[in-house]
C-alpha cells in the first residue's frame, strides 16, 4: 500500500479514536490484575484494546441506527465476536510483523504525527499542547499512541504485500468473456400448426380417454381450504354514498389544470457554449451539411441528455414563440437559455386539452364516492375488530356491518375477486382449523375476515369436467409430435441440399448474437441449444405448438471494440482481482494465526463486558 494511503487510514482511525474520546464516551476502567484476554504468538491482546474496540463498534452501530444497543443484543448479533476476530487478526500482523523486523521509523513516524489535523494549534500548526490533549482524551499515552502508530503502519504494508498486484491471468479472463460475450451467427426457421401438411382429426372417445389417464396431474385440483369469508369494499358502496353537486364543483375548480391542458410540444434543446457555436450549428443543419442527430453525437451527448419532454409555450421562455409556430422536425434558435445559448427540435405536438365540467363530472363524482366509501369503511373497521373480539360470527357481520358473505376452495391460484388481494392470500395461507377471524385490510382501502371450515382433499377431475381441456391438450401433444417429425425430416433433407428455401422453410438470418440476448419467436431454451452447437451443426428446438430448425452458421469472439464489452471486461477485471486478493489475505491471516498459535483468556473478556452493564 503507498505511503498516502496509509497517511489517510491512520489519520482516519486517530479521528474515529478522537471524536469517541470527546463525545463523552471516555475510556473503560479495567483497574485489576488481568491485563489481557488474549495473545497471538507474543503479540498480547490487553484488557483496554478489546474495551475501547467493543465500545467503539457499539457506539458506530448507534450512530448509524439511531438505536442504543445493549451488550446482551450486541452478543446476541455476534458483534462482540466479531471485534474480537478483528483484533485477533490485527495481533497476528502484528505478530508476523515484529518477527520479521518490520516496523515504521522514527522520522517518518514525525511526519505523519505533524500532519494529522487533530494536533494543530490555531496557526494551523503542530501544537504539542493539542497533542497531549486530544491522547488524555483517548486515554492513551503518547508512546500508545506512537506505538500504535507504528502497528498500523506495518500492518498496513503487510496487507499491501500480500494483495499488491493480484490479478488473474488473461487466460482465466478471456474465458469468463467467451462465455459472457462471444457471438453467433445462425439461420432459423419456425414450423407450426400452418406448416403441417396434413390437418389433425378429431379425437376419438379412446383417444380422449388415454389421454387423460397419461396426464393426470394436468386433471388433478390441488390441496384446498373450504373457507367462509365476508368482506367489504369501496366499489361495493358506491352506490350509497351520495356525493352533492356542490362537491363535484369544487374538486373540478381545485384540480381545473388536469381538465384545462395547454397546448404542448415535445421538445429537445441543445445548448452551446456561445451564440457563435450555436449559429454555425443551425447554419451547417440549414445546409444539409449535417443534422441535428449528427450534432448531438460530436458533442458527446444523447438524445436522452438534452430531452425537455412535453413543455408548453411559457415554459421556454424566449424561445416558446419560435418553437410553437415550428413544425414537426424543425430546429429554431438559437435562444438564451439558463445553459447559454441553445438550439430546440420540435419532436411532436400534442393538441390542448379542454374537458367541461359535464364531461368530468362522472369521473369526479365516483373518485369522491370512493374517497368517502374508504373513509366510511375505515370508520366501522374498529367497530368490525370489536365485535371480532366479542365473539361475533361471519355470518353476524353481515347483518351488524353490512359485509357480504361467501364461500371459497382456496387454493393460491384461486379464481375468484378476493383472492386478487395479496393480504387476503397470505391470511388464507396462514388460517388453520380452529383460528378466530381477524381483520384483514385490503389494498383498495376495503376490510375482510375468513374462517377455515376444512380440508379439500386434491381430486381428479372427471373426463367429463374436463373435456374441452383435454381435447385442447391432445390436440397440442399431436401438433409438438408431428411437427417436431415433421422437423427431422427437414433437417435430414437439408443436410443434403443445404438451403431452407429449397424446403419451402422461412428462413431467418440472425448474425452477431450473444447468450444474453432475446430471440423473438424463438421458444424457450433456444440460445442455449444455440451456444451449445458446433458451426455447421442443425438442430431441432421444440416449444410450445411449435419446432424451430437451427443451423449454427459461425462462432464469433467477443467484439473488442464494443464500449459495452470493453466495461463489461474492465469490470470483471477488478471484481476478479478483488476477489483474489481476498482469498489470498484470508489464506495468508489464517496462515500466520494458526502458526503463531491463539490463547484467549474467557474470565477477562467477561470482565471486560461486566463493564457495559
Amino acid at each position: 500500500m503507498a505511503r498516502g494511503g496509509t497517511t489517510k487510514i491512520l489519520i482516519w482511525i486517530l479521528m474515529a479514536m478522537l471524536i469517541l474520546g470527546l463525545g463523552g464516551f471516555g475510556v473503560i476502567n479495567l483497574s485489576g490484575s488481568v491485563r489481557t484476554v488474549g495473545s497471538v504468538g507474543e503479540e498480547k491482546i490487553s484488557v483496554q484494546q478489546y474495551g475501547r474496540a467493543l465500545q467503539e463498534e457499539l457506539r458506530n452501530i448507534e450512530a448509524r441506527t439511531g438505536q442504543r444497543l445493549s451488550l446482551a443484543d450486541a452478543q446476541a448479533r455476534g458483534i462482540d465476536k466479531g471485534v474480537l476476530g478483528q483484533m485477533i487478526g490485527a495481533a497476528a500482523l502484528d505478530n508476523e510483523a515484529r518477527q520479521i523486523g518490520l516496523s515504521m521509523g522514527d522520522e517518518i513516524l514525525r511526519r505523519q504525527i505533524l500532519q494529522i489535523p487533530g494536533f494543530k494549534g490555531p496557526d494551523g500548526k503542530f501544537d504539542r499542547e493539542s497533542y497531549k490533549f486530544a491522547l488524555s482524551q483517548t486515554g492513551l499515552s503518547e508512546s500508545e499512541f506512537e506505538d500504535e502508530m507504528r502497528r498500523e503502519s506495518a500492518r498496513s504494508l503487510l496487507q499491501g504485500a500480500i494483495i499488491a498486484g493480484a490479478s488473474m491471468p488473461e487466460t482465466y479472463l478471456d474465458t469468463l468473456m467467451g462465455f459472457i460475450a462471444e457471438r453467433r451467427n445462425f439461420t432459423w426457421a419456425v414450423l407450426d400448426a400452418n406448416t403441417m401438411p396434413v390437418v389433425l382429426l378429431d379425437p376419438t372417445e379412446e383417444q380422449l380417454i388415454a389421454y387423460h389417464d397419461n396426464h393426470k396431474a394436468d386433471f388433478t385440483t390441488p390441496a384446498m381450504k373450504k373457507l367462509t369469508y365476508v368482506w367489504l369494499t369501496p366499489d361495493m358502496l358506491l352506490d350509497k354514498v351520495e356525493v352533492d353537486d356542490a362537491s363535484v364543483v369544487a374538486q373540478y375548480e381545485a384540480n381545473k389544470a388536469e381538465y384545462m391542458r395547454p397546448e404542448r410540444r415535445l421538445v429537445e434543446r441543445l445548448a452551446f457554449a456561445d451564440t457563435e457555436a450555436a449559429s454555425a450549428a443551425k447554419a451547417r443543419i440549414e445546409t444539409g451539411e449535417t443534422d441535428f442527430e449528427a450534432i448531438v453525437t460530436e458533442r458527446g451527448l444523447q438524445l436522452s441528455d438534452i430531452d425537455l419532454g412535453d413543455v408548453t409555450k411559457e415554459e421556454l421562455d424566449a424561445a416558446g414563440g419560435a418553437v410553437f409556430n415550428a413544425a414537426v422536425g424543425d430546429v429554431v434558435g438559437p435562444f438564451d437559455t439558463n445553459l447559454g445559448p441553445a438550439l430546440f427540435r420540435v419532436n411532436g405536438i400534442l393538441a390542448a386539452q379542454e374537458t367541461s365540467l359535464e364531461d368530468a363530472r362522472q369521473e369526479i363524482r365516483d373518485d369522491l364516492a370512493a374517497d368517502r366509501a374508504r373513509r366510511q369503511i375505515e370508520t366501522v373497521t374498529e367497530q368490525i375488530d370489536d365485535l371480532l373480539a366479542g365473539g361475533a360470527t361471519l355470518e353476524e357481520l353481515v347483518t351488524e356491518a353490512h359485509m357480504q358473505l361467501a364461500t371459497l376452495d382456496w387454493h393460491a391460484d384461486a379464481d375468484a375477486p378476493v383472492n386478487g388481494f395479496a393480504a387476503f392470500r397470505d391470511a388464507a395461507e396462514a388460517v388453520a382449523e380452529g383460528d378466530y377471524p381477524q381483520v384483514i385490510r385490503l389494498d383498495d382501502g376495503g376490510i375482510a375476515a375468513l374462517r377455515m371450515e376444512g380440508i379439500v382433499d386434491p381430486r381428479l377431475q372427471p373426463l367429463d369436467e374436463v373435456r374441452d381441456a383435454v381435447i385442447e391438450g391432445w390436440k397440442a401433444e399431436q401438433t409438438s409430435t408431428a411437427l417436431k417429425a415433421l422437423a427431422d425430416d427437414l433437417v435430414t433433407q437439408l443436410a443434403t441440399t443445404g438451403d431452407m428455401a429449397a424446403l419451402g422453410l422461412t428462413a431467418q438470418v440472425e448474425t452477431g448474437v450473444t447468450r444474453q440476448q432475446f430471440v423473438t419467436g424463438a421458444p424457450a431454451g433456444f440460445l442455449t441449444k444455440v451456444f451449445e452447437m458446433n458451426k455447421g451443426d442443425v438442430a431441432v428446438v421444440a416449444g410450445d405448438l411449435l419446432v424451430t430448425i437451427v443451423r449454427l452458421d459461425d462462432v464469433l469472439a467477443p467484439d473488442a471494440d464494443n464500449p459495452d464489452v470493453q466495461m463489461i471486461r474492465k469490470q470483471l477485471s477488478q471484481d476478479v482481482a478483488a476477489s483474489l486478493a481476498q482469498d489470498l489475505y484470508a489464506a495468508y491471516a489464517s496462515e500466520i494465526q494458526a502458526r503463531a498459535g491463539i490463547t484467549l483468556d474467557q474470565a477477562a473478556i467477561n470482565a471486560v463486558h461486566a463493564n457495559f452493564q
